[in-house]
């Protein structure tokens, strides 16, 4: 057992380096690369495409700057070996400052398809219309969410919602305000799910599931698949909405954001606890947990640390992660 894991793990390790190359050799070639890219290979004097053989030599480019993604002109962003596809811009929740933006073309779709496999038919079947109640406006989950859908032959109806206006009822201490914006944007839930009885596929967050579910019952309703995501998603809400809240309907725990994507979950068995076990869209995305003080050093299996991303389709980000092995 122990040898094919490590042959097993050989083979991944092996085939992220390969990717490795692969990315860094588009991105930094004068006829496909990145123009950002371009000139921070011209600026730093060397040439990533021979220097950077495999995955622990990223480590070269140092640490991304998250104000390099604030402000213009957004095209530095797109390699010129995609300058003639329809591009798409993102953006990440702006509530301090200048949102940063990132450009996409596919990996949105690409991350979702994987994710629809791991999705069971049983629950969210095909066919069956879904509906979103969440972050909608620039951000990737708006049109991420209507492709899953899409992909399983339904139609996602919408629920607008801006998320930046709940910040500053917050930071202005308009509580009450706040509240009411909830209920407007459960009430538009309810209103559609009343009205259109072919949807059975829910995407919302887990304060919003919670809001709905006071309100009405996901089973009459007919709601049989819940995806949810959010930085509120901890194992006692997992806990809390398959025992209270889903009424039989699948819950899919998941982890995501406009930088890096969708990471998938693990099924929840009957003896697996609650912790919520996610899978980078691999190799497009790795997630590394590492010692907040020394970023270089991986925690131990089942530590809690902080999650280092490398991505081919945006640069590095620090959140709160357990490693699992």
């Amino acid at each position: 057992m122990e040898s094919t894991l490590v042959a097993s793990s050989a083979r991944a390790r092996s085939a992220v380096d390969a990717w490795v190359r692969e990315v860094v050799a588009w991105h930094f070639a004068p006829e496909t690369g990145t123009p950002f890219w371009l000139e921070f290979a011209a600026r730093a004097g060397w040439d990533p495409r021979r220097e950077i053989r495999n995955y622990d030599d990223l480590d070269r480019f140092g640490s991304f700057q998250d104000e390099w993604l604030r402000g213009g002109p957004v095209r530095r962003w797109v390699p010129k070996g995609l300058a003639q596809a329809p591009v798409y811009v993102f953006e990440t929740g702006g509530s301090t400052g200048v949102p940063k933006s990132r450009i996409s073309v596919e990996d949105f779709r690409l991350d979702y398809s994987m994710f629809s496999d791991t999705l069971p038919d049983a629950f969210f079947p095909r066919g069956a219309d879904w509906l979103h109640v969440g972050p909608s406006g620039p951000r990737r989950l708006r049109l991420a969410v209507e492709y899953l859908c899409q992909v399983r032959g339904g139609i996602c109806f919408m629920v607008d919602l801006d998320p930046r206006w709940v910040v500053k009822l917050v930071k202005m201490g308009e509580l009450a305000m706040m509240e009411q914006y909830k209920r407007h944007v459960i009430d538009q839930a309810l209103t559609l799910l009343k009205a259109h009885d072919g949807i059975r596929c829910l995407f919302t967050t887990p304060k919003l599931l919670e809001a709905l579910c006071e309100r009405a019952s996901l089973k009459k309703l007919g709601i049989t698949g819940v995806f949810c995501g959010g930085t509120e998603m901890t194992p006692q809400f997992h806990r809390f909405a398959v025992e209270e809240l889903l009424e039989g309907a699948y819950f899919a725990p998941t982890y995501g954001n406009t930088l890096m994507g969708l990471a998938v979950h693990k099924p929840r068995g009957p003896d697996d606890s609650w912790d919520i076990i996610y899978y980078p869209p691999v190799p497009r995305a790795l997630i590394e947990v590492v010692d907040p003080d020394r970023p270089d050093r991986l925690v131990d299996y089942g530590r809690t640390g902080r999650g280092r991303r490398r991505s081919s389709t945006a640069p590095r980000e620090n959140t709160r992660f357990s490693r699992a092995c």
